[in-house]
């Protein structure tokens, strides 16, 4: 379809707009770039009847929520759920569309650092906005050409099911890095091992509590959807909830294996204690000999036994060296 014939009075630039992607996606065709000027021209003109336009949109540029509201959004609603509402992961209802809190984690060594995307999908449009880059779009921007996404919650569920992709590679890597942990639990890094999983359940803990979705709010949303969403759509979002929900419960067991492997840890360096203790006990008890003599003789007083004896200090060491062989007899017999 051409393009040239489309204009605008409104002279902006995408840059203006804060418009990062535009598309139109029409029956049977590859999908449209669009400019800022371009899709107002479409949206306003009703061009778009057969088919859907996608915007995303960069919320740190200041003209990006005035050009959505001024242009392509019913009411405020989108733009004050994003400036009032956590960035937990969300579905729900908003009116007659579909209102959308993704977030995509990227995990280190170190720490974990997720990034939201918000979206808006109703019968004609997507909307999706963030403020830092987020891979997952840029992933759907270059596979748009071989995608069939006819309907525009084809675009979200493409997003959702991204995102459940992205779950299942932190609960895999994670769980790679825990049984390796179980294997080396019982070698001499054992209190390296206990920072790593500290610091895994802490990462795993902070993931959990982003990405557990609203329970209320997708219990209404798949049994009253809107009247647009198709049958088949439905399925596939039940679908992605149930996936979405094991995937959830695979990481709140692993986070419940590490507990006892901290556990496990834990009784480790109790009995790695308990036995440091035990010889320290035992050495200062076979100590004790030569301790009360050393504190006997040393007393300046007169009558010291041995005192003119030439071999006292011999007689000495042997009484010393039999007294401990005594209390090494014991104590390995208290032992046993």
């Amino acid at each position: 379809m051409p393009l040239t014939h489309f204009s605008h009075p409104i002279n902006f630039f995408n840059e203006v707009s804060g418009l990062i992607h535009g598309y139109l996606f029409l029956p049977k065709q590859s999908p449209i770039r669009l400019s800022a000027e371009q899709l107002v021209a479409y949206y306003q003109g009703k061009r778009c009847e057969d088919g859907f336009i996608w915007l995303h949109t960069n919320l740190h540029h200041a003209a990006a929520g005035r050009w959505l509201r001024q242009y392509f959004l019913p009411d405020d609603y989108f733009l004050d759920e994003i400036a009032a509402t956590s960035p937990r992961t969300r579905l729900s209802l908003q009116g007659n569309a579909l209102f959308a809190v993704l977030n995509e984690v990227t995990t280190t060594e170190a720490a974990s650092r997720n990034t939201t995307l918000w979206a808006w999908c109703c019968s004609d449009m997507i909307i999706t906005a963030r403020f830092t880059p987020i891979k997952m779009v840029e992933e759907l921007v270059a596979g748009l050409t071989p995608l069939a996404l006819s309907q525009p919650e084809h675009l979200l569920l493409w997003l959702l099911s991204n995102q459940e992709d992205n779950v299942e590679t932190i609960i895999r890597d994670t769980s790679r890095q825990v049984l390796d942990i179980e294997e080396r639990l019982f070698d001499r890094s054992l209190r390296h091992n206990r920072t790593v999983l500290s610091k895994i359940r802490r990462k795993l803990l902070r993931i959990q509590s982003l990405l557990v979705p609203e329970p209320a709010a997708l219990f209404r949303l798949l049994n009253r959807p809107p009247q647009w969403l198709a049958p088949e759509s439905v399925r596939e979002l039940r679908e992605f909830t149930e996936e979405f929900s094991l995937g959830l419960n695979d990481m709140g067991n692993l986070l419940e294996r590490i507990r006892l492997l901290q556990e496990e840890a834990s009784m480790q360096a109790v009995g790695e204690n308990n036995r440091t203790l035990y010889w320290l006990t035992v050495v200062t008890v076979m100590a004790l000999p030569i301790n009360i003599i050393a504190g006997l003789f040393g007393m300046n007083v007169g009558g010291l036994p041995f005192s003119n004896d030439p071999h006292g200090f011999w007689h000495l060491l042997a009484c010393v060296i039999f007294f401990t062989l005594l209390l090494i007899v014991l104590i390995y017999r208290r032992t046993r």
